[in-house]
């Protein structure tokens, strides 16, 4: 069966989510949950996402993000793999840890964002996890850090808070954590706000625009080489205006990278620096900075980024 294509573009808002692999559990311990939130941090700054909500249960996680340039794919790949790779390094186990490709579902609007975030933050009460009472002390859940004001940055809150006509810099988080635990005491109400259907289907929104969007999102599905393509091009440019700004600040220029050593130690070091701000390819990397072939630079960038990753 042909796998579903993933329909990107600027400003697009997700309800992403997987599960362990053959059921398993994930997030078992603080090293590994607490593990996974700073790979989702360090996602969020690499790739410019805005993170509205997020969730780990035991054996899955949700996120409400956006992303202001059409990277989910790319993020989301750098996300599971990097994780899976610091988890296997600590455990000393080896193989996938996610059941397979992660589900995201397209998000209308911010109204629709507010009840997706709900549905989020209410999911350790439906799971009888904790009491309504203990939704804000919950430790791995967007919902504590935002009212304990330990957010990173990337975590946004103003859209979906705005969507409820709540303002927390004057009322506090109290008026939210009231509705909140009043939604999940209500099984009705959650029904009302659609949580049924949070996690199935493609999107989460409207039928005139599910409708509308597969219309203008058809000749993508046709002919998906055509959006890869310009994927790419958003993401180079990206990179490329990156790469100069380094460049600048490092008083160096291009020609002095085609000039140098292809394992210059100036260039490999500008080389991670833009791969962890922006997630550019090892292949992009080794042709912009002729750092030799792809392989080469992959095990350049391998022996400086292991003395920095972190454990469980």
């Amino acid at each position: 069966m042909a796998r579903k294509l993933r329909i990107e573009f600027p400003g697009a808002i997700y309800h992403v989510l997987n599960r362990g692999n053959s059921q398993r559990d994930l997030f078992l311990t603080a090293g590994e949950a607490g593990t996974f939130v700073a790979t989702l941090q360090d996602a969020v700054q690499r790739y410019g996402w805005r993170l509205h909500a997020y969730v780990l249960m035991r054996n899955h996680y949700h996120l409400a993000l956006e992303t202001p340039e059409p990277n989910l794919k790319d993020g989301m790949h750098w996300l599971q793999s990097t994780f899976c790779t610091r988890f296997n390094q600590f455990r000393q186990g080896r193989g996938p840890l996610f059941q397979g490709r992660y589900q995201s579902l397209l998000v209308e609007n911010e109204a629709a964002l507010a009840r997706l975030v709900n549905y989020i933050h209410v999911n350790p009460v439906q799971a009888k996890i904790i009491t309504s009472e203990q939704l804000p002390s919950f430790r791995w859940s967007s919902l504590g850090r935002f009212v304990r004001n330990d957010t990173f940055p990337g975590m946004d809150a103003k859209a979906w808070l705005n969507a409820l006509q709540v303002h927390p810099d004057t009322e506090g988080w109290s008026i939210y954590l009231d509705r909140l635990r009043q939604i999940a005491l209500n099984p009705g109400e959650q029904d009302r706000l659609g949580f049924g259907a949070m996690s199935r289907g493609w999107a989460i929104g409207t039928k005139v625009w599910r409708n509308a969007l597969a219309n203008d999102h058809a000749q993508l599905a046709l002919n998906p080489e055509l959006a890869a393509a310009e994927a790419r091009k958003v993401r180079e440019a990206r990179w490329t205006d990156k790469l100069n700004q380094l460049l600048s600040s490092e008083k160096r220029t291009l020609n002095e990278a085609l000039e140098s050593a292809k394992s210059a130690e100036w260039k490999i070091a500008l080389a991670l620096k833009l791969r962890q701000e922006t997630g550019a390819s090892v292949t992009w990397l080794a042709n912009a900075l002729h750092l030799g072939k792809a392989s080469s630079a992959r095990n350049y960038l391998s022996k400086v980024s292991r003395r920095i990753t972190p454990q469980i």
